[in-house]
């Protein structure tokens, strides 16, 4: 005798079905979360201007037989450059927060509100590593987005991406978050712990919102993951977590105050048990790594760092991090998100797995160059020289096409390396310099590395090649 399928399910009535027990959801209404936050949300246009570039053009026949065989030099105008994006203001005074790649380079800032207003916008500071930028624009009682809690935010939960994708102002795509503490590699060394989410991110919308359905900024439009260049399904977002310290520094101290742990180490998962990357010269692999240390997630600590902040703790190598304070960490952009809170000096909890047992270890966070103390964003005051661009005379006396004049030299970094006036400078750490903001800008970079060295290169006017490197330590 056959049992009908509502026999059956009315006889095991304990039997749970995935349509059967699906939770009765009411629908998102959006709409205050879109309104709110839209005027916020600024047009950002940046301008770079023409430039003369020096080229090498091929050698001729003659030349590569009896010449040099290194052709000669010509210059030739860049085009001007033309960028677009969108920040978000944070403050009724004025100050907006966006994408380092979106104003990087630029020598004009413009910022046109949702109203239509337009206004001039001043870099404040910037952060590579984490692609975040401050922008001011002057004035006051502008439009602001509350900033919401980025931690709290969970998966399956619905945003709002607005910005201005391909210059069409004051757009609003909506999806669900779809993942987070994503790393994508995109940036060199950065930090990089993105929330992703299939609300459409495309060109335009860099440095723009991800609000929350209470209108809450969560996150700071950044990358989208497409082949084509345009939105192919997902996209992703700087979360606050990160932002809001970073925006802090930079506000307070023209740079940031970045706190490192010192450890080298990978992300233990799926990929690392079928990793057969050889480890040492044993032949042992990553893949026999990860199943000697018989732990599904965190991060392997594979190597110590000289002098930094686990060197000064009992952090030890083939320790597993899986926490820090209150946070879980399965993966090294977990890790990266919880260290990128505190600032040098600050004390955290380390949570580490070792010898298949949990242990809690205290550690003293330093920054890149292994102390405590605050980095201040360094001003051309401490080279203690004055500069100058090179006339197109003295360009044409000597062939070159670019290069910085020093005109004075007073006490401070350039004359404790033995630096004198007349000298041209041609390149500061590789990079040619063609105006005074270029060093400047080279001089910042130099500032945070960790060996904080301005290597020179250049001549005298008497043609005489000249080396040096100036130290930029700070007591």
């Amino acid at each position: 005798m056959q049992t009908s399928f509502n026999e059956m399910f009315q006889q095991n009535s304990n039997v749970k079905l995935a349509g059967f027990s699906a939770l009765n959801a009411q629908p998102v209404d959006l709409t205050q979360a879109a309104s709110s936050s839209l005027h916020a949300v600024v047009h950002i246009r940046s301008i770079q201007e023409a430039k003369m570039q020096t080229v090498q053009q091929a050698p001729d026949i003659f030349d590569f037989f009896f010449g040099d065989g290194t052709g000669q030099q010509r210059q030739v105008q860049t085009q001007p450059r033309v960028g677009f994006g969108s920040g978000v203001i944070i403050s009724k005074d004025g100050y907006i927060v966006t994408n380092n790649h979106v104003i990087d380079g630029a020598d004009e800032i413009s910022v046109k509100l949702n109203d239509n207003r337009e206004f001039k916008g001043r870099v404040i500071g910037t952060d590579p590593s984490t692609d975040l930028a401050l922008v001011k624009i002057e004035g006051d009682d502008f439009p602001t987005i509350p900033v919401g809690d980025s931690d709290a935010l969970k998966v399956g939960e619905w945003v709002l991406a607005v910005g201005n994708p391909f210059n069409l102002n004051s757009t609003v795509t909506a999806g669900i978050v779809s993942a987070k503490a994503r790393s994508l590699g995109v940036y060199n060394n950065g930090i990089e712990s993105f929330i992703q989410t299939d609300a459409a991110i495309n060109q335009g919308n860099s440095g723009g919102a991800l609000v929350n359905a209470s209108g809450e900024l969560v996150g700071i439009n950044s990358v989208l993951s497409s082949p084509t260049g345009a939105y192919a399904g997902y996209g992703f977002a700087i979360p606050t977590s990160i932002m809001t310290k970073v925006i802090a520094d930079l506000k307070q101290f023209g740079t940031v105050q970045r706190a490192v742990l010192g450890v080298r180490g990978t992300s233990i998962g799926s990929n690392l048990m079928d990793d057969q990357r050889p480890i040492d010269r044993s032949g042992k692999t990553l893949a026999d790594k990860a199943k000697e240390l018989d732990v599904v997630e965190g991060v392997w600590v594979s190597e110590i760092v000289e002098g930094g902040s686990a060197a000064g703790a009992d952090i030890q190598v083939d320790d597993v991090i899986v926490g820090l304070d209150n946070r879980k960490v399965s993966n090294m952009a977990d890790l990266q998100e919880a260290i990128a809170k505190h600032r040098p000096g600050d004390k955290v909890k380390v949570k580490v797995i070792r010898d298949k047992k949990e242990k809690s270890v205290e550690v003293t966070l330093k920054n890149e160059q292994g102390n405590t103390k605050i980095v201040k964003e360094a001003g051309m005051d401490i080279l203690g020289a004055a500069f100058k661009e090179l006339s197109a005379d003295l360009k044409k006396e000597l062939n070159l096409g670019y290069g910085l004049q020093v005109t004075g030299v007073s006490n401070g970094k350039m004359a404790d390396a033995g630096i004198r006036k007349g000298f041209i400078i041609l390149k500061a750490n590789d990079q040619p310099m063609r105006k005074v903001s270029d060093l400047e800008e080279v001089m910042k970079a130099a500032v945070k590395s960790p060996n904080q060295v301005l290597f020179l290169t250049g001549m005298f006017p008497s043609g005489r090649r000249g080396y040096f490197a100036v130290d930029l330590t700070q007591e």
